[in-house]
């Protein structure tokens, strides 16, 4: 024992060494934790006056029978007996005594354990004896045992239910209890509490915002339409291309009309049990009646409003159970209802067609990529808290942004704000608008890809090659700036910006498109040879391949095939195909559309080789200054053609 205490002391006196050393050496004490230190020694302490102080030991014996416990018990060799579950624990009277630590007595208590067969009781084990003076105790009987053998499942199953409700509560954004889970994830606008936006904060669409206020005027005075008769639109939805402002005319159509304004996306309605979207949906629809008059918004409306599959047990059952559960409720409105579901999406031609017919979806806003005077009202809007320079002609950079949607403007603005403040320039100047401008369109200059001197060679004869074949032909867009740096995942860049906002695009410019893109490719022939030809004009090469074959199966220009449209023709072939049925036309109809394709690709690539052997020389002489500058604007690229006329069609075949 005076050894064991020995090592006991040489451990604690090792302990405190360590944590001296640690105080005095900082770098020591980087991943030392004074509480583990602490547990540790509190165990260590705790262990040793256990063993030190315990005045009592117990010695289990179970190599004995019932008979034997018994017959000892009968004996009166037993100061205790207790009846524990399906267990018996016979104490022996004799106490034997040993010497401890420091002298101390230790006590050991002999125990005799069996296993008792099931519901037996005193009188069945014989331990009914009055003139015995053992005392029996009994802490369990069968109904004690059981309730205690289903204490570990019901512990289990508590853990589990609130394992649940936490999950489904973190699944439905935070939100607690056991109906969280299926109820609506809706955001609701107040109007009282909540940025007011009007349609004075929605810059352009003026007929949009037209449609939009008939349901303002409603919500503010049904009456006045009901004494008529009318009735309001009870679903709208506005179509667009992403960016377009849908969901700012939403909530200005909320603000106008100072209603409440649930929003939700309709990815959210889908999940992997089935029936919860259906739920979520009912809540919605609730929570909107509970608040009338109202508006519902709901984003990305395709999400769940796709087309329902024809086939047998449908597609998605979950999507389609929340599909048909909208349905419902946009029907069960009343004409005393007065809450009004807006939707958006930019893929209207997937939707289902009993969403779209009246009575649900009765009005479709077509929202479509801003006009010049709309960009310049967009561009007004987001650069009224940014200092830009008086040297700034919005117009001029509206006029560029053909294309644009109100959030990329938004963004070019932004990008515009963030490049000033790099530059440590109180002002946004019009140069860094135009950085920012080509930043969003081309991509950021790689400055640290650099180029070997053939490559740079290479990549200024292709861009200038499509420069001067666009020039030459009359239905290309302007030459804006041609670039031989590396920007986003090309090597260069020519860029074409149109001068003016276009609806439709003619056969004769598609024709002039699909030749200038070939103008890269043929110019690396030209001056390097055709083995020396690169991967450079991959991009271009499917760019005319989709156009071609667009202009041949979608827009009918093709004299032989005729005004008929074979790409809804094949993606419908494809669904049957994939059902056991078969293409919509047939294989000699491919055969000639692919020949069509390739003949409208090989003369692209002639009349591209044509202007460049005709204009050789001046090829040349504008690649060398680009080699140079590296870099040619609008206006230093149109001084190479002072006194060039256009080559005439018919000589360029």
């Amino acid at each position: 024992m005076k050894k064991q205490k020995k090592q006991q002391i040489n451990l604690l006196k090792t302990l405190k060494k360590l944590e001296n050393t640690n105080k005095k050496d900082p770098k020591n004490n980087k991943g030392t934790n004074p509480f583990i230190v602490l547990f540790i020694l509190a165990i260590l302490l705790s262990g040793i006056y256990t063993f030190l102080a315990s005045p009592t030991r117990e010695v289990i014996n179970t190599d004995i029978g019932l008979n034997d416990i018994q017959a000892q018990y009968a004996s009166g060799m037993y100061s205790e007996l207790v009846i524990q579950w399906d267990s018996l624990l016979a104490k022996k009277k004799e106490q034997k005594t040993e010497t401890g630590f420091n002298n101390k007595p230790v006590i050991i208590t002999e125990i005799d354990k069996i296993i008792l067969p099931p519901r037996d009781g005193i009188t069945d084990l014989g331990f009914n004896d009055k003139t015995n003076d053992t005392k029996v105790t009994i802490k369990d009987e069968y109904w004690g045992k059981l309730l205690a053998d289903a204490i570990p499942s019901i512990i289990g199953t508590i853990i589990f239910v609130v394992l649940l409700i936490f999950l489904f509560g973190r699944m439905s954004g935070g939100q607690s209890g056991p109906m969280a889970f299926i109820k609506s994830r809706a955001r609701m606008y107040d109007p009282e509490k909540d940025e007011k936006i009007t349609f004075k904060d929605v810059a352009g669409a003026e007929e949009e915002k037209e449609d939009l206020e008939e349901v303002v005027d409603f919500l503010k005075n049904p009456k006045k339409y009901k004494d008529l008769g009318a009735k309001i639109p009870r679903g709208i939805l506005m179509v667009g291309p992403p960016g377009t402002g849908k969901t700012l005319l939403a909530r200005a159509v909320a603000g106008e009309s100072n209603v409440p304004f649930f929003s939700i996306s309709g990815s959210e309605f889908v999940e992997m049990f089935v029936g919860v979207g259906a739920a979520r949906v009912r809540d919605l629809f609730k929570e909107a009646k509970e608040h009338a008059p109202s508006i519902i918004f709901i984003d990305e409306i395709d999400a769940i409003g796709k087309k329902r599959s024809p086939g047998i047990g449908g597609g998605h059952d979950e999507r389609e159970q929340t599909l048909n559960q909208i349905l419902t409720e946009m029907d069960g409105f009343d004409n005393e209802t007065n809450v009004i579901i807006l939707a958006a999406t930019n893929r209207a031609d997937v939707l289902d067609k009993a969403l779209l017919r009246p009575g649900r979806f009765d009005r479709k806003v077509t929202i479509r990529l801003p006009h010049m005077e709309d960009r310049v009202k967009i561009f007004e809007v987001h650069a009224k808290n940014k200092p830009l320079d008086k040297s700034v002609d919005l117009r001029k950079i509206a006029s560029a942004t053909v294309g644009f949607s109100g959030a990329d403007i938004g963004n070019l603005l932004n990008e515009a704000a963030i490049l000033a403040g790099r530059e440590s320039s109180k002002t946004i100047t019009h140069a860094i608008l135009q950085k920012a401008f080509e930043k969003i369109a081309i991509g950021s200059t790689k400055k640290s890809h650099i180029l070997t001197q053939k490559e740079r060679e290479t990549t200024a004869y292709h861009e200038v090659g499509h420069a001067l074949v666009g020039k030459m032909l009359p239905n290309t867009d302007p030459v804006y700036k041609i670039s031989m740096i590396p920007r986003g995942s090309t090597g260069g860049v020519t860029w074409f910006l149109p001068e003016k906002d276009t609806t439709y695009v003619s056969k004769a410019k598609f024709l002039d498109q699909i030749a200038m893109g070939y103008g890269g490719r043929v110019a690396e022939e030209i001056f390097f040879g055709k083995d020396y030809i690169t991967t450079g004009a991959s991009s271009d090469i499917e760019n005319a391949t989709e156009t071609a074959r667009a202009m041949v199966m979608r827009y009918g220009f093709d004299d032989e095939l005729g005004p008929e449209n074979f790409a809804s023709a094949a993606l419908e072939g494809n669904h049957l195909g994939a059902e056991g049925g078969g293409k919509i036309f047939s294989e000699k109809t491919q055969e000639k559309i692919d020949e069509k394709v390739r003949e409208i690709l090989k003369n692209g690539y002639e009349r591209a080789r044509s202007i460049i052997l005709a204009h050789k020389d001046l090829h040349e002489k504008i690649t060398r200054h680009l080699l140079e500058v590296e870099e040619l604007t609008q206006e230093e690229f149109d001084v190479f053609f002072e006194g060039i006329e256009w080559i005439p069609e018919k000589t360029i075949g």
